[in-house]
C-alpha cells in the first residue's frame, strides 16, 4: 500500500477515540492528584500513532496549514502527511527558527507574528494534545482565553454576573500586561509547564528570521505558535487563587480573563490602587511581566468601561452591554473601504464582500444591547450604496436608479439587490438579540464527567440558530462530520459540500448541503472514493415527525457525490 492510500484509508473515528480515551485517563490522573501516572499518560498519548496522525491533520487541515515556514514546506499530499506523521517525535529532531511576518493591528500599527514550519507545528500540535487536558484541570476559574469551548462571549457574561446587582462591586481595574507574549519569562515556562522540557526549551531559543537575518529569542512565546495560547495561559494561572486568598467576600474582588487582557472588580478605588494592583503587579514580575503604566487604569461602573470590544456601564442602576465605540467605528470604517474599493464593480461583487462583513460583526454583538447600533448602521450602509449607485448613473433620475439597485421585499422598499438579482445586501436588524448562556466556570471539555453538558449545550446553541444554514446542518447531522464520521467541532474548520454540484444544477438548499470538514471536503473533492475515508453516502436531511435527522445510504459503491 502506498502512502497515499495510507493516508485516505485512516480511521479517524477511532484515531479520535484513542485520543480521547488517553485525554480523559490524564484528566482523572490529575484529579486523584497521581503525578506519576499523568507523566507517563501523557508521554503514551504523545507517542501515539493516533496522535501524531491527529497533529499533521490539524496543521494542514485548516486554512493557515497552507502557510510555510522558513523551510517553504507544506504538506498538499496525502503521501506527504503520512511521511509527515512518521516523523514526530524523532530523537533528532531539532525546530527550525520562525518566519517573522507583521500583520496589521487596530491602530494603525504592526504586531510581529512568528510562522513556524509545518513540522514545528506539528510536533507542536502533537504535545498540546497531551498538555492541554492537564492545563484544562489546573486553568483559573474565569479564564477564558484560548481554552476549549470557552469564547469572548462567556467572558463578558462573566463580567456582567459580576457586575450587574445592586450591590455588585463599583470598581473596575482594568489591567494591560505589557508585551505579555513577548516576555514571558523562559525559565518560569520551562520550569512549570509539564511537557518534554528539552523540546519546550528549543522552542523557546529557536528565534526568527527575518529579511534573511537571524535573530535569538531570549524571552517570551513566540505567537504564531500553536501551543504558544496554551503556555501564555499556564503562564498566568494562578491570579484567581491568588485574589481570592488575600481577599474577603465582602471586598467583591473578581477577576474575569481573557489571555493576557483582564479585569478585578472590587467595592472601592482604593482597594484596587493600593492593595490589588500592587499584589497582580508581584505576581507578574515573577514571570518576567509587568502592567502598562498609561493603559491599566480604575473605573467606576457609572462610567463605564471597554472589554474585548464589548462597553460595560450601569445606567441609573442598571449593567448595559453594548458594541464599544471603537467596535462600531472599526465596521463602519471597513464598510467604507469595501464600498470605495468597488465603485465600478459588479452590485453582486459589491454585495458579496459587504455581506460577510457586516453577517459576521453582527453574529459576534447579538448577544448584547444591540439593536439600535444594528439599524444605525444598516442606515450608514444605505446611505453609502445610495451614493454608489448615483455616482454610477448621473444621468439617470432616481426613480430610475431606486428601481434598478433597490426592490421592495414585504414591507421594505429599500433593499439593497439589483433587479432579477439572486442576492440581497446583509441586513444587522434581521439578527434577533439573544442573551449568550454563560459556560459553567468548572466545566472540563476532558472530564468524562461533563460529557452529557457539552453535547447538550453545543446542541441548544445550534438550535437556537437553527435558521443558519451552518447551525441547521449541524442540528440535522448530529454535529458529525458525514465523510469522516468524526465531531464538527472548533478544532478544524468547516466547509459545505453540495451532494449534486451546481455544474450538474444542484441548489444551495438544505437537503443538497452536507456540512463536512474542510480538510475532508478538500481530499473528496481531489482523490474522489479512492479515500478510505469516505464510507457512506449522504442524502442530505429530511424530516420525518417534526424532528430532523440524517440519513446514511450504504451499500457496495455508495459515495458521496
Amino acid at each position: 500500500m502506498s502512502d497515499e492510500d495510507r493516508w485516505l484509508s485512516v480511521n479517524w473515528r477511532k484515531a479520535v477515540r484513542i485520543v480521547s480515551r488517553l485525554q480523559t485517563r490524564i484528566v482523572k490522573a490529575v484529579k486523584a492528584g497521581d503525578a506519576r501516572r499523568s507523566r507517563g499518560l501523557r508521554r503514551i498519548l504523545v507517542n501515539s500513532r493516533a496522535a501524531r496522525l491527529m497533529a499533521v491533520r490539524r496543521v494542514t487541515s485548516n486554512r493557515g496549514g497552507r502557510t510555510a515556514g522558513v523551510d517553504g514546506v507544506r504538506l498538499k499530499t496525502p503521501a506527504s502527511r503520512w511521511q509527515e506523521a512518521g516523523k514526530l517525535n524523532s530523537p533528532d529532531y531539532r525546530p527550525k527558527p520562525l518566519r517573522r511576518i507583521y500583520i496589521p493591528r487596530k491602530n494603525g500599527k504592526k504586531r510581529p507574528l512568528g510562522i513556524p514550519t509545518v513540522r514545528d507545528r506539528s510536533e507542536q500540535a502533537a504535545e498540546l494534545s497531551a498538555l492541554d487536558p492537564f492545563a484544562e484541570c489546573t486553568a483559573d476559574m474565569h479564564s477564558y482565553g484560548f481554552r476549549k469551548k470557552r469564547s469572548v462571549h462567556d467572558a463578558i457574561e462573566a463580567c456582567y454576573n459580576a457586575l450587574r446587582l445592586k450591590g455588585s462591586a463599583k470598581w473596575v481595574l482594568e489591567a494591560d500586561i505589557k508585551g505579555c507574549f513577548d516576555n514571558i519569562s523562559h525559565r518560569r515556562m520551562t520550569d512549570n509547564v509539564p511537557t518534554d522540557r528539552e523540546k519546550l526549551r528549543l522552542w523557546l531559543k529557536a528565534g526568527y528570521m527575518e529579511r534573511g537575518m537571524f535573530s535569538p529569542t531570549e524571552t517570551g512565546t513566540p505567537q504564531g505558535g500553536i501551543i504558544s495560547p496554551t503556555l501564555a495561559n499556564m503562564a498566568l494561572d494562578g491570579m484567581g487563587k491568588l485574589l481570592k486568598e488575600n481577599f474577603r467576600k465582602s471586598q467583591k474582588v473578581h477577576l474575569v480573563r481573557y489571555a493576557d487582557d483582564f479585569i478585578i472588580t472590587g467595592t472601592t478605588k482604593e482597594l484596587l490602587e493600593n492593595e490589588v494592583k500592587p499584589l497582580i503587579a508581584r505576581f507578574l514580575q515573577e514571570r518576567g511581566l509587568g502592567l502598562s503604566v498609561e493603559k491599566t487604569k480604575v473605573s467606576h461602573i457609572d462610567d463605564g468601561f471597554d472589554f474585548l470590544g464589548f462597553n460595560m456601564r450601569k445606567y441609573k442602576g442598571k449593567l448595559m452591554t453594548m458594541p464599544a465605540k471603537s467596535a462600531v467605528a472599526s465596521v463602519r470604517e471597513k464598510v467604507r473601504e469595501i464600498v470605495r474599493a468597488n465603485m465600478t464593480a459588479k452590485t453582486e461583487n459589491l454585495i458579496g464582500q459587504l455581506s460577510p462583513v457586516t453577517r459576521g460583526w453582527a453574529n459576534h454583538f447579538r448577544h448584547v444591547v444591540s439593536s439600535e447600533i444594528f439599524r444605525n448602521i444598516d442606515h450608514a450602509i444605505w446611505e453609502k450604496t445610495w451614493r454608489w449607485a448615483k455616482r454610477r448613473h448621473p444621468d439617470k433620475s432616481l426613480p430610475w436608479i431606486k428601481s434598478k439597485y433597490f426592490q421592495r421585499e414585504g414591507n421594505r422598499k429599500w433593499v439593497f439587490r439589483e433587479k432579477d438579482g439572486k442576492f440581497a445586501l446583509f441586513k444587522m436588524a434581521d439578527v434577533p438579540i439573544r442573551r449568550h448562556v454563560k459556560i459553567r466556570a468548572d466545566a472540563n471539555p476532558y472530564d468524562p464527567e461533563w460529557e452529557e453538558y457539552f453535547r447538550d449545550r453545543d446542541m441548544k446553541t445550534h438550535k437556537r440558530n437553527v435558521k443558519d444554514k451552518v447551525s441547521g446542518l449541524w442540528v440535522s447531522q448530529n454535529g458529525i462530520c458525514p465523510i469522516c464520521q468524526t465531531i464538527l467541532d472548533e478544532e478544524e474548520e468547516w466547509d459545505m459540500h453540495h451532494l449534486i454540484p451546481k455544474s450538474e444544477g444542484g441548489d444551495d438548499s438544505m437537503t443538497n448541503l452536507a456540512l463536512v470538514h474542510i480538510s475532508c471536503h478538500r481530499e473528496y473533492h481531489r482523490y474522489g472514493s479512492a479515500a478510505g475515508c469516505l464510507t457512506a453516502s449522504y442524502r442530505g436531511p429530511s424530516r420525518m415527525k417534526g424532528n430532523f435527522h440524517v440519513r446514511f445510504l450504504g451499500g457496495e459503491g455508495a459515495v458521496m457525490r
